[in-house]
């Protein structure tokens, strides 16, 4: 044992164990006359009696118990959003397929609006040409009644004319006083 280190002990507690393993000593340490091992089994023992003395076990149950509560209420919070947005988007569909309706519909009267607004501008332009047609012949007509009444009245001017002419050629001072004598005695 001229080359094994030597361990000094601080307290009169401690003491030392000596192992041989062939020529080799070794030296394993004590406390209170146990093994490091046990110590660290009496350590943990004690650690264990203490944590359910002070209900450490509660605690961590009551805690993961308020975790399971917390994270059931968001699931319960994102299951009633869900349905709420299902509820959305089938509400938004709805009006989708009534805003597509309703621009149907619009479109079919916009068509039938332009329809009844072309019929009604092909009657209007029916009618002015009948208007102007008959315009343009009260116009003819017109002219051909003045026409008619210039030519009579040329006529008569004429006719007068020409009479006065022969009057005066054929009728003289004394058949004109004998006409006058006659009509005034007929009075």
């Amino acid at each position: 044992m001229a080359n094994a280190p030597q361990v000094f002990a601080t307290d009169a507690a401690e003491t030392e164990a000596v192992i041989e393993h062939g020529s080799v000593e070794h030296v394993e340490p004590e406390l209170f006359g146990l093994a490091p091992f046990q110590v660290v089994a009496v350590a943990m023992a004690v650690l264990i009696l203490i944590a359910i003395w002070k209900k450490v076990p509660g605690l961590i149950v009551g805690g993961l118990d308020n975790k399971i509560a917390g994270i059931k209420r968001q699931l319960d919070e994102a299951k009633a959003l869900r349905t709420e947005a299902e509820a959305l988007r089938d509400e938004y569909r709805r009006k989708v397929a009534g805003a597509e309706k309703d621009a149907e519909a619009m479109l079919a009267n916009a068509q039938r609006e332009a329809d009844t607004i072309v019929a009604k501008a092909e009657e209007d332009s029916k009618a002015m040409v009948e208007r102007r047609k008959r315009m343009a012949e009260d116009k003819i007509a017109a002219a051909e009644r003045e026409a008619v009444e210039n030519v009579r009245a040329h006529a008569a001017s004429a006719a007068a004319s020409a009479a006065r002419k022969l009057i005066a050629e054929k009728h003289d001072a004394d058949a004109d006083r004998k006409l006058a004598d006659e009509l005034i005695a007929g009075i």
